[in-house]
């Protein structure tokens, strides 16, 4: 049986991946009074006078929305609402499995930013916190922005999660290495939701990073950039060089690519320099296999991949860190957080090496160490 057909049998199997559940049984008229009417009145009036007891009275204590427009599904690209529907089920089964927090898969048949952001207004009393996911740049820096004011924390996983798992891997490559993170030399290829927020959390712990989108490198020399890259370019690129991927290359000493697959040879692994680091993380296929990139002298690789040693998921931080946002009960998911976060997850490789810089997604302590590391810097 190929992948294809285990995955249909094993989505067959219960019609999907996740169901609702009661916690509290109505087995009798006594129950049914309470969980319904009349009793649950009382629950309702106590909400309207105090809202912040939804969190004692309620599920939105511990239950996260997963949001997304299936504008950019990781792999597949703009498949809409219903084919994103299996992949936001399945961050919502990863969710309960990994941290206990219920979460439910929302996918809005829009692709308007406004519409979005109106729609996620209009539910957010449920919930406790705001995944979105595989939603398109620029759109969903404009969508996360507008959201913070909710009171709840809503996070881009795309953009915030992957950051973390890459900085996490990144303290222990460096380590191994034996590169000090400060003078490393950073190329990120993908100036979207993921390589935006690589940049912006690297930022203040690296002094030289360069970010590749289509176009080639940018610099204030170019005339084409929106908002988002213009930010970009007050902490990137202080040289300001211009030229393309394999330009940047030269020199550097790591390489994140949230980009394209294929698009580097061995060679070019060669430009860059001794005890490369390259993380490649294009899925299903990276922007270099691990192999070809250690033709190239890569010291150290990583993808997306769970068939190649260092597996870069975000899988690793969004059950921790929205754990630890849920407990503390946190507004925001703040750049101190992320940062929290990441050196949590690097700290549980207590010895890295070429082939182990950072945590499987079944090892201990994940997101219990992540969750603190959350709540310590949210309180």
């Amino acid at each position: 049986m190929d992948l294809k057909e285990e995955a249909l049998k094993y989505h067959a199997k219960h019609q999907g991946k996740i169901a609702t559940q009661v916690l509290t049984p109505i087995k009798n008229r006594a129950d049914l009074t309470l969980a319904y009417t009349p009793g649950v009145a009382e629950v309702s009036k106590v909400l309207v006078e105090d809202p912040d007891k939804a969190y004692k009275y309620s599920i939105k204590a511990h239950t996260i929305a997963v949001i997304t427009d299936g504008s950019a599904v990781l792999g597949l690209g703009n498949i809409g609402a219903l084919g994103a529907l299996p992949v936001m089920e399945g961050k919502c089964a990863i969710f309960k499995s990994f941290a206990g927090i219920d979460a439910f898969p929302i996918c809005l048949d829009t692709q308007d930013k406004d519409e979005i952001i109106k729609a996620v207004r209009q539910i957010a009393p449920v919930f406790g916190g705001i995944n979105l996911e595989d939603i398109g740049a620029p759109k969903c820096f404009d969508i996360e922005n507008a959201l913070q004011d909710l009171g709840i924390p809503v996070m881009h996983d795309d953009q915030h999660g992957t950051a973390v798992v890459v900085l996490a891997g990144l303290i222990n490559a460096a380590k191994v290495a034996g590169k000090e993170m400060k003078s490393l030399k950073v190329v990120i290829s993908g100036a979207g939701a993921a390589g935006t927020a690589c940049a912006n959390l690297l930022d203040g712990l690296v002094d030289d990073i360069i970010v590749i989108d289509s176009k080639g490198i940018i610099s204030k020399r170019r005339n084409d950039l929106d908002s988002y890259k213009k930010k970009l370019l007050k902490f990137t690129n202080s040289k300001n060089i211009s030229g393309s991927l394999l330009d940047a290359l030269i020199g550097a000493d790591v390489f994140v690519g949230v980009s394209a697959p294929n698009i580097l040879k061995a060679g070019d692994i060669e430009k860059m320099n001794q005890k490369a680091i390259v993380f490649a993380m294009a899925n299903p296929t990276p922007e270099i296999m691990p192999d070809e990139a250690k033709k190239g002298g890569a010291f150290i690789t990583g993808t997306g991949r769970s068939d190649f040693p260092n597996q870069i998921n975000n899988s690793l931080a969004f059950p921790g860190i929205f754990k630890g946002a849920l407990q503390s009960r946190a507004k925001k998911i703040t750049k101190e957080m992320e940062l929290a976060a990441a050196y949590a997850l690097a700290n549980l490789v207590k010895n890295p090496t070429v082939d182990k810089i950072i945590p499987g997604p079944f090892d201990k302590g994940i997101v219990e160490d992540v969750s603190k590391a959350v709540k310590s810097t949210a309180n």
